[in-house]
């Protein structure tokens, strides 16, 4: 096999393996893009001068940009020693920690950008704007009482009265309605008396019983003892009214039931107008219906009680009644079915009262003790006993009106 022939590069050889030139050929300087190619110039460098100017340039505003961290990093305070966080040790190539790939217990328990510091603190100040400065307190006997409730730990009388309830819940209910919405006004409250059986008898309007709820309300929070209205037999056919009237405290408006809280020296209330008195049209509003046959008279002369007469202003304007659906109302098997202003026209919108200002007098009592208890008997003892209530009602009535300066104000 012959030898192969070695040709050094660089030297004289075939084309294309070094010509031995020292200069480049044309086709060598137009690949280069020299100025050989027809057409193409290379960018001319800038002078050396101009060079140098600019590089100071960049140089100078590097420096400032370095300058004003260095000014921002002085203005924010470092960190405590004890809060900083040693610096990590250089890992070696290839090295993972057990936890670079997993989330930490304390991780998932926290809100991202909100600290438990400031969670509880909302929640102290939501408490204490609801419950009062007492608010631990009263938390803990919210609870407590709901505890009692949930295990059946709680007391009831004859008549099915929750004290507790009644006074921890549903006059907690209707305290702010009578406080803030009518803003109720009373006067002559001395008149009930302290302890011992009583016989309040108030004037009734606005179209549904509110009226008895706010007296309710209003003699609990000025005297301390709890007002046994006496209902309407309607009240107690309704699936959920009944119980929770019951529960308040109401019984029927029968004389065995009165009679017996009386003697038991419990504070009753009744409304001896009724139906009449609530579904009466607005044209009519503050005179007083009639009485009925005086049964609550009768009543308070048995055991001896005194009578006292309520008025209240303020209750005939929350729903005023401009018309009747007498047939709407005898298909519901109810009293009447009032149309007013806003009801039905606005739906459940127009069930919302008006903010109307309530005025509360207490007359004086009117003392039945004198009487023997056969003389409850008497008819017409019964009928002036029952006149002189209502005169003395319908009389206060017309003086504060005469007071009242708005109906809102």
């Amino acid at each position: 096999m012959p030898e192969a022939e070695i040709i050094p590069i660089g030297t004289n050889g075939p084309p294309g393996r070094g010509s031995g030139r020292t200069k480049p050929s044309a086709a060598a300087r137009g690949l280069a893009g020299g100025s050989g190619a027809a057409g193409e110039r290379r960018t001319p460098r800038p002078p050396a001068a101009s060079r140098g100017a600019k590089a100071a340039a960049e140089a100078a505003k590097q420096a400032e940009a370095q300058q004003a961290a260095e000014h921002a990093a002085e203005q924010v305070a470092p960190a405590p020693a004890a809060e900083q966080e040693p610096a990590p040790t250089p890992k070696k190539a290839g090295e993972q920690t057990a936890t670079s790939s997993s989330t930490t217990t304390h991780d998932r328990g926290a809100i991202p950008g909100i600290p438990l510091a400031d969670w509880k603190h909302a929640i102290e100040s939501g408490a204490r704007e609801v419950l009062g400065g007492q608010w631990e307190r009263r938390l803990a006997e919210l609870m407590s009482f709901t505890r009692r409730r949930l295990e059946g730990n709680y007391e009831i009388d004859d008549f099915g009265f929750d004290a507790e309830l009644t006074e921890r819940l549903l006059l907690a209910m209707l305290r702010p309605l009578a406080e803030k919405w009518f803003r109720i006004e009373v006067r002559g409250i001395d008149n009930i008396p302290d302890e011992g059986g009583a016989l309040v008898v108030s004037n009734h309007s606005g179209t549904v019983p509110i009226d008895a709820l706010m007296t309710m309300v209003t003699v609990h929070d000025q005297t301390d003892r709890f007002l046994r209205p006496l209902g309407a037999d309607l009240v107690f056919r309704l699936p959920v009214v009944a119980g929770m009237a019951r529960r308040l405290g109401a019984t029927l408006a029968c004389q065995a039931d009165a009679e017996r809280m009386l003697t038991s020296g419990e504070l009753v209330g009744v409304w001896p107008e009724g139906f009449k008195g609530i579904g009466k049209p607005f044209t009519e509003r503050y005179k007083l219906q009639r009485f009925g046959r005086g049964g609550f008279v009768s009543a308070a002369l048995r055991t001896g009680v005194p009578i006292v007469p309520l008025s209240v202003v303020g209750a005939e304007e929350i729903y005023p009644i401009v018309g009747n659906l007498p047939t709407l109302a005898r298909m519901l098997n109810l009293p009447y079915v009032p149309i007013t202003p806003f009801f039905p026209l606005l739906g459940p919108l127009g069930l919302v009262p008006l903010p109307s200002k309530w005025l509360l007098e207490f007359g004086e009592p009117i003392r039945t003790d004198a009487y023997e208890e056969a003389e409850a008997e008497d008819p017409m003892l019964v009928f002036n006993l029952t006149d002189q209530v209502r005169e003395t009602i319908q009389q206060t009535l017309f003086s504060l009106l005469l007071e009242r300066d708005s109906v809102f104000g």
